[in-house]
């Protein structure tokens, strides 16, 4: 299978992986009247056929490590265990973060929800797997906290109503936070304990058991959604190519974001490569600036607060990224 032969290879791919994070949700965007929770098997799938994919080429070429249908057939059944039940937990927390900037908007669920799972996730993946410099990677992850604060007062101040933020939004973004940080160490367990799947299996798993939670969660949702009325499956089929097409390009995309981070966790290791690409939020502000024209007019004080952003986040992935020399 392939894997970074170096860190410099390494580190691009969390860079990588930060960039298809950032930038999925612009397939949402790009659609026409199409509820989010029906969008999202289109993603849901998307995500499945680029980690299989991606299993059976990369993770299945060269005479490096096991391949991906070796790998599952040796690797300890409670790893499997652990990388279906990270992509479980990891739907539910996509699914409640979407509505979580519905009800609240970007500048209340960032600072909550991605906060929440940057800190959580760093932190138990580290406490799992210690591999780096720990005072580096903290001050690192304060950058990046620091960061998204920034992000979030940036969009405070774009201007317009001020938003009413209810208890429910509240405690919608921190159960989506506490539950996207904890996917994370999952992934380290299964990748470390026992007989370790590989990189290329933990994103295979992962995607199917975030898949098999639409079952569950999403179709919850779809009947009794946070925001708006309730959506049927005979909503789903009149959707359109176009509508379907942008689904699937969305899953592959986020798929993509989530195999590249993988792989390169089993060079840095987890904590690092989680950090890294959690970076996210800065890639989708700059879609947001320059494709979106979210910034278009926006007051002085927006565009210092974007600023501090890109300058805290830079810091953040460089401070991080010595941590794994230190």
């Amino acid at each position: 299978m392939f894997t970074p032969g170096s860190f410099a290879i390494a580190l691009l791919m969390t860079l990588m992986s930060a960039v298809f994070w950032g930038s999925w949700a612009n397939t949402y965007k790009g659609t026409k009247a199409y509820r989010f929770e029906l969008f999202y098997w289109d993603y849901a799938i998307g995500v499945v056929l680029v980690s299989f994919g991606l299993a059976l080429t990369l993770g299945s070429m060269g005479s490096s490590g096991e391949s991906f249908i070796l790998n599952l057939r040796l690797a300890t059944p409670s790893n499997l265990g652990y990388a279906l039940l990270a992509g479980f937990i990891f739907n539910i927390a996509n699914l409640l973060l979407v509505a979580g900037i519905d009800l609240a908007g970007l500048a209340v669920a960032f600072p909550i929800s991605i906060g929440i799972a940057v800190v959580e996730g760093v932190i138990l993946s580290y406490a799992l797997q210690p591999k780096g410099n720990a005072l580096l990677l903290a001050v690192g992850l304060m950058l990046a906290v620091a960061a998204i604060l920034c992000d979030a007062l940036a969009y405070r101040n774009l201007g317009g109503p001020a938003r009413q933020v209810s208890r429910k939004a509240i405690v919608v973004n921190i159960v989506s936070g506490i539950l996207m940080g904890g996917f994370a160490p999952l992934v380290t367990r299964a990748m470390t304990a026992g007989h370790p799947l590989t990189p290329y299996s933990v994103a295979a798993i992962f995607s199917v058991g975030a898949f098999i939670c639409c079952f569950f969660a999403n179709i919850y949702f779809m009947r009794h959604p946070l925001v708006g009325e309730p959506v049927t499956f005979s909503d789903f089929w009149p959707a359109g190519a176009r509508n379907h097409s942008l689904g699937l390009v969305g899953g592959i995309v986020w798929g993509f974001g989530s195999s590249f981070n993988f792989v390169a966790a089993s060079f840095v290791g987890v904590a690092i490569s989680y950090a890294i690409g959690q970076s996210s939020p800065m890639i989708a502000a700059l879609w947001g600036v320059f494709a979106w024209k979210e910034f278009a007019g926006a007051s002085r004080r927006a565009w210092i607060y974007l600023t501090l952003m890109f300058l805290f986040y830079l810091a953040a992935v460089t401070t991080i990224a010595m941590a794994y020399h230190g």
